[in-house]
């Protein structure tokens, strides 16, 4: 049988790093090929020359880990180095983070984002995190440049999610150098704070953090700049939308009644702040056993398409419950960024925001 490409690269995420996450979840594997009698090629691309020459024992153990995949007859790997400008001092900004917005006449647009795309929610627990990980990863798939933000100041999980642990740098206190993962440019305040702090701010603050990674970020030039908000209806929503040209939102439930009730709210709060809502999307739709292949609705089913054809806003999409997709979560590494049922779908879910003119 051929060897599967997922199988490869999940031999690679087992190819921990020193400084945290692996060869996969840092998006450090270039050029993967392979033929037809199972020869495996590839090359790790390190950040900077001093750090490939530190990368070869992890060269070898990525050879033996994909060398030990069934069907693989030969591995043949190589070392690079990243050859863009240098990157800022890997150092935790000196500026505060958290400080009162500072005043701002209108809406700004952030210079080089050509779209933003708010992810809402009612609720929590519906997913939308998931969702925004794994939709900015499935639009780098197909060839645009993202950027996603972690906005969900109190509960920052992006960054396990998306498998970064490493604080951002700063070159001057001022400007904050983001990081990369699963070919995504990646900010979230969870970066700058110790695992388990947790943030007690008043409005002012949570406004002034999002000021600062919206504006003190060098995103760079993206096609669209993913947003995952917080649950609810609050501050950041706010300001987010009242302060920067949002291109629009995307709301995610479950089918149930009960968060239908909260999507509807945070519709209603996007409508009276005057920014479009380009679909709803539902997650956790369909549960097929693994074992039987038995299709359940544990949450309901078509809810959320009613409510969009209510609403007369296209659903984007019905998104299963996957087992796959947890554990890609809690691993670092998005269902999206592999194959499978469920990395088909937020690969459709991406085609229709670029081909809609939304991604």
């Amino acid at each position: 049988m051929p060897v599967d490409k997922g199988e490869i690269q999940n031999a690679l995420t087992k190819v921990g790093l020193a400084d945290g996450g692996d060869l996969v979840s840092r998006d450090m594997i270039r050029a993967l090929q392979i033929g037809d009698s199972g020869e495996v090629k590839f090359v790790i691309e390190a950040p900077d020359a001093a750090a490939a020459s530190r990368m070869e024992p992890i060269l070898e153990a990525a050879k033996a880990a994909v060398m030990a995949v069934e069907g693989v007859s030969s591995v043949s790997a190589l070392l690079t180095a990243h050859s863009a400008a240098p990157q800022a001092p890997n150092q935790p900004p000196s500026l505060k983070v958290g400080r009162h917005p500072t005043p701002q006449s209108g809406p700004q647009a952030i210079p080089g984002i050509k779209r933003i795309v708010a992810v809402g929610s009612g609720k929590g627990g519906v997913g939308k995190s998931t969702v925004s990980a794994n939709l900015a990863v499935a639009l780098a798939r197909q060839g645009r440049k993202v950027g996603l933000l972690d906005a969900d100041i109190y509960g920052p999980s992006q960054p396990r999610m998306m498998g970064v642990s490493k604080r951002p740098g700063s070159p001057d206190g001022e400007k904050i150098i983001p990081l990369t993962a699963h070919g995504v440019t990646f900010m979230s305040i969870g970066l700058m704070l110790e695992e388990g702090q947790a943030v007690i701010w008043r409005g002012p603050m949570l406004m002034g953090a999002l000021q600062q990674m919206m504006t003190q970020v060098q995103w760079g030039e993206l096609d669209v700049l993913i947003v995952d908000l917080p649950p609810g209806t609050g501050d950041v929503q706010l300001t987010l939308c009242q302060r920067y040209p949002i291109t629009g939102a995307v709301v995610v439930s479950t089918p149930q009644d009960v968060a239908l009730i909260d999507a509807r709210k945070a519709i209603d709060m996007f409508g009276k702040l005057k920014t479009p809502v380009l679909g709803l999307i539902e997650n956790m739709s369909t549960y097929i056993c693994p074992n039987c292949g038995h299709e359940a609705h544990l949450f309901g089913h078509g809810g959320v398409a009613m409510e969009a054809e209510k609403m007369g806003v296209p659903l984007l999409a019905q998104l299963p419950l996957e087992l796959d997709t947890r554990l890609g979560g809690d691993k670092g590494l998005p269902v999206a960024a592999g194959e499978g049922s469920a990395s088909e779908a937020y690969a459709r879910l991406a085609r229709g925001l670029v081909e809609g003119g939304m991604g």
